[in-house]
């Protein structure tokens, strides 16, 4: 049995980092425009992941049908025999798979890609400073995401702390599920930290998320004692995806706002209240993933202004509640 601790454990040895893309031009990850850092390796499964990609700790393929001129050269150049062209498409075994990106450097179509890339300290830093113009024209910066970063964690201080010192804004995006160790090699060259409380309910959590939410939010008071004793003079947001029948409730929502008007009220400045969104369905796809939630569609203006007024209603300073993300269009 896997236990939370497990999970939560990082190498200590970061030389490069593991990422996923950087996504330049960003409005959606801190304050004003950023370059989003997206790391591999989460340790929850969350049903509704936007980043499915983004949970495993190697890189993984992915397959893009439309592209796919049926050569079969990703076949021939796998040297551990993974793949195989089928007339339902190509099929990838996943367990045998090393990521060794072979298949996805022979493709002529680049139908085969390899998602997850390790790149060095230095190399990051100097490809984020490129965007250094529209950060201080913006007030914005570089956050780190994922997959989460703390399981990164001196790969990630690394870089911030680079960041930092050519002046440069930080914001780390994360689950929370991490160890001591982690969140104080990190949390000193974080100036915003995007904290997710996704279900108040324990069990709950477990059950949609794969753990507890034990760890996550004693992690989270542990980052509040940090910042009214003046150790971390930093900035704290909450984040909670809306997410139908799980977390898009009453009781989930007004749970929440409890606990950040009973033991936050102090240190957070904004409560996001993202959106559900349904743009990873065809990255499921392509991952040869069923997803619990590929037919359900986005959330309509009036449920989105119901969730909101649910968490203003629940003894939080309303002022600190901020729905975002994209609705349904209707007729």
């Amino acid at each position: 049995m896997v236990t939370e601790t497990a999970m939560i454990t990082a190498p200590a040895r970061e030389v490069e980092g593991l990422i996923l893309h950087l996504q330049r031009l960003s409005t959606e990850d801190g304050p004003g425009i950023r370059t989003t850092v997206f790391m591999k390796q989460c340790p929850l499964h969350c049903w509704w992941c936007h980043n499915p990609e983004s949970i495993s700790r190697k890189p993984e393929l992915q397959w893009f049908e439309s592209r796919c001129l049926g050569c079969q050269t990703c076949v021939n150049s796998c040297p551990r025999g993974c793949l195989v062209m089928t007339p339902a498409g190509l099929q990838i075994d996943r367990e045998r798979c090393e990521g060794c990106g072979t298949c996805a450097s022979k493709c002529p179509a680049n139908a085969v890609e390899l998602l997850g890339r390790r790149i060095g300290i230095e190399a990051l830093v100097a490809e984020l400073l490129k965007d250094r113009v529209y950060y201080e024209q913006s007030g914005g910066g570089v956050t780190f995401s994922g997959g989460e970063p703390l399981m990164q964690p001196g790969f990630t201080a690394a870089v911030f702390s680079r960041l930092q010192a050519a002046g440069i804004h930080t914001a780390l995006d994360t689950c929370g599920l991490a160890s001591d160790e982690a969140l104080n090699r990190v949390l000193p060259y974080a100036d915003l930290v995007l904290f997710d409380i996704k279900l108040i309910d324990p069990e709950k959590h477990r059950l949609y998320t794969g753990q507890s939410n034990e760890i996550i939010l004693r992690n989270l008071l542990t980052i509040r004692d940090r910042m009214l004793a003046g150790e971390l003079p930093r900035h704290l947001w909450i984040r909670t995806p809306l997410i139908p029948d799980a977390t898009a409730t009453y009781d989930n929502l007004t749970g929440i706002g409890q606990f950040i008007a009973e033991h936050l009220a102090d240190v957070v400045e904004r409560w996001e209240l993202c959106a559900f969104n349904n743009l990873c369905r065809d990255q499921y796809k392509r991952l040869g993933i069923e997803w619990h939630y590929a037919g359900t569609p986005l959330m309509s203006r009036a449920e989105l202004a119901q969730m909101a007024d649910y968490a203003r209603s629940s003894g939080v300073n309303p002022a600190l509640v901020f729905p975002t993300g994209a609705a349904r269009i209707e007729d």
